[in-house]
Parts: structure tokens; C-alpha cells; sequence
């Protein structure tokens, strides 16, 4: 931790109260956004989201299509607000997703995707903003407010609300019990010693792994580093990095690789041992490896929800390198908290 905490340190280590918040003052409309989703007949999903928040939306993708078997796919918001093009979404659940709610093109895609007969699901941290009254239903994260330009905590609520949805529509009381038992591992993922995997990034280029629900984790590890720590690092799944972007891999290149409890990990593990006897310096969320090195992490009473912790934990260490770089993570060049793109 540094000497002064930054505002992006303290967000953090709101988030298992934030998660919170969300369980317990979301509930209602939880139930109207889930009576939104049925009375349209799902048939598919979308979303409409950019940079964490899309990401975020990967996430839900691969729990859309694991938990329901409805096949979700992110549409270019410019489709709508550059192109104007007119999508046949009729029978789709829109989900649309961003922090501030302010953004002109999700919340034209999202209007678009409404008047074209889609059921549409805002999740915002601003009940008041226009993408919420786009929406047929808003999910409000309850993250209260986010000062650093870096997105943590509602980064992490849209996965919960998401994933709540999605839990709710299919009626599955285990993942159900295991998003209100988050909070305590949340709590438990702050508090996870990374300080290896944070000495170890000592130059400007590094990878970071996934696979199913874990892609949309790596995949936002790669932008905090770009966003808070100014290295170029590149998200692959771990079935794709062995297809050439291992050519690059030398003597101490860093790879951080992401892993839940599913059928996907012990592929995850073999791929970041076999990075590591090329050199690699390998550090995995996962006790499956025998020649990387096991991150600290908090697993949870769901393969699903691991992700969420394992985010968590990389957040609290992502800080610390800005922190060894002279990086003010609260205040990234050339970044604002909002970005409104037409």
C-alpha cells in the first residue's frame, strides 16, 4: 500500500460492502427487470457497453450461454449512433451496461434496440441517468460514488447484478446462495498478498490468461494495466496464446492467468506451465499448477462467482504496481472518469 492511500485503494476495499448494498437494496428491481426479461420470450441476448463495462458484459455472456443456453453477442454501439442502422432484435433481452449511464451511443443502441421490439435491461450506477430511462428496467449498482478514474467497484457490482438476473431467470438457487455469501470472500480477496506476481512486472509488456467466464477477467486486467500502470499488456484466452503470441514469450516475461472452479481450469494450468518452462515468469489463480507460481485466492461457494474475487484480488495488487511506477492510478493521462462517445 502506498504512504497515501489512493482514492482507487479505498474503492476497493469498499467493494465487499458495495456487493452488499447491492444484495440487499436491489431486490425490487431485480424482480422488475426479471419480469421485463419474461414477458419478452427470450429467444437471445445482447449488449451494449465499452471498455470495463464491456467487459463485464463478456462476463455475462459466458454465464448467459452456461447457465440459460441463450447465445448473447455485443453489438457495436456505432451500429446504432454513427451507422444507423436498424438491427432485427425482436425477441432479445438487451443488456446495457455503464457506470455513469451517460454515454450518447449505448444509450442510442439501447433506444434503438427497445423500438425494434427488444426487451431492454439497463445496469448503471446513476438510476437518474439516460441510459436508465432508455430502458424498459434499470438495475442500479448501489455502488455509491466512484472518484477514480479506474472503475473497480462498478466493475464488480455490474457482474453481480448481471449475474443476479441471470441467476434469477434461470431459478437457480445455488448460484442464488452463493451471490449472497459473496460479500465474506470479497472481503477475504482484498486482503490476498500478490506482492510476487507485483515484483515481478518490471517491464512495459505482459500477458494475461482466461478462459470461459475468466476471458472477461483478463481481459480487464489487461486494461487496468494499460489504464493504471502505462504497460502494454495483451488478454488471450489460454487455448489461443500458444498460436503464435508465444512467440514474444522470453527469459521472465510476466503472465498473470485467471482461473475459476470449472471444467476449463485444468486446461488454464497446463498452458501457464507450459508458458513457464518456456521462461515465463507464470503466477495463476489456480493450486492446479506445478511449474507456475499459485496466486492467493479466495475461491467462493461457485464456479461463477470465483471471478469475482479473483478481480478483486488483482485490483488490490494493480494498484500497487502504479504505486512502485510513480503512477497516480486515481489519475491516469489522458483519462476521465466519463467518457461520452458519440
Amino acid at each position: 500500500m502506498t504512504e497515501k492511500t489512493t482514492l482507487m485503494r479505498q474503492e476497493i476495499e469498499e467493494i465487499p460492502a458495495a456487493v452488499e448494498r447491492l444484495l440487499s437494496n436491489g431486490g425490487e428491481a431485480l424482480a422488475a427487470a426479471a419480469e421485463v426479461a419474461r414477458s419478452g420470450g427470450i429467444k437471445f441476448m445482447v449488449s451494449a457497453a465499452r471498455g470495463s463495462s464491456d467487459h463485464a458484459c463478456t462476463f455475462l455472456k459466458y454465464a448467459s450461454e452456461l447457465l440459460l443456453g441463450l447465445p448473447m453477442a455485443s453489438v457495436g454501439p456505432s451500429v446504432a449512433s454513427v451507422y444507423g442502422a436498424d438491427l432485427h432484435v425482436a425477441g432479445a433481452l438487451c443488456l446495457s451496461v455503464s457506470q455513469s449511464g451517460k454515454s450518447p451511443d449505448i444509450v442510442q443502441l439501447t433506444r434503438s434496440a427497445r423500438e425494434a421490439g427488444a426487451s431492454t435491461v439497463a445496469i448503471t450506477n446513476d438510476p437518474s441517468s439516460p441510459l436508465a430511462a432508455a430502458a424498459e428496467a434499470a438495475l442500479p449498482l448501489h455502488a455509491g460514488p466512484e472518484l477514480s478514474v479506474a472503475a473497480t467497484k462498478t466493475f464488480v457490482t455490474s457482474l453481480v447484478s448481471g449475474l443476479w438476473l441471470l441467476a434469477e431467470l434461470k431459478g437457480d438457487t445455488d448460484l442464488l446462495a452463493a451471490l449472497h455469501k459473496l460479500p465474506e470472500h470479497l472481503d477475504e480477496a482484498t486482503r490476498c498478498d500478490w506482492s510476487a506476481a507485483a515484483s515481478a512486472i518490471s517491464r512495459s509488456s505482459l500477458f494475461t490468461l482466461g478462459r470461459g467466464p475468466s476471458m472477461a477477467i483478463s481481459n480487464e486486467a489487461a486494461l487496468k494495466f494499460k489504464e493504471t500502470c502505462q504497460i502494454h499488456a495483451e488478454s488471450y484466452s489460454s487455448a489461443e496464446v500458444l498460436h503464435g503470441p508465444v512467440s514474444i514469450v522470453e527469459g521472465g516475461f510476466p503472465v498473470i492467468a485467471f482461473a475459476a472452479n470449472d471444467p476449463a481450469e485444468p486446461l488454464l494450468a497446463e498452458v501457464a506451465d507450459t508458458l513457464a518452462t518456456k521462461g515465463a515468469q507464470v503466477f495463476a489463480t489456480s493450486p492446479l499448477v506445478t511449474k507456475a507460481n499459485v496466486l492467493p485466492h479466495a475461491r467462493t461457494d461457485h464456479w461463477l462467482t470465483d471471478p469475482v474475487t479473483a478481480i478483486v484480488s488483482f485490483y488490490a495488487m494493480v494498484e500497487q504496481v502504479a504505486a512502485q511506477r510513480g503512477i497516480n492510478p486515481d489519475a491516469p493521462r489522458h483519462l476521465r472518469k466519463v467518457t461520452e462517445t458519440v
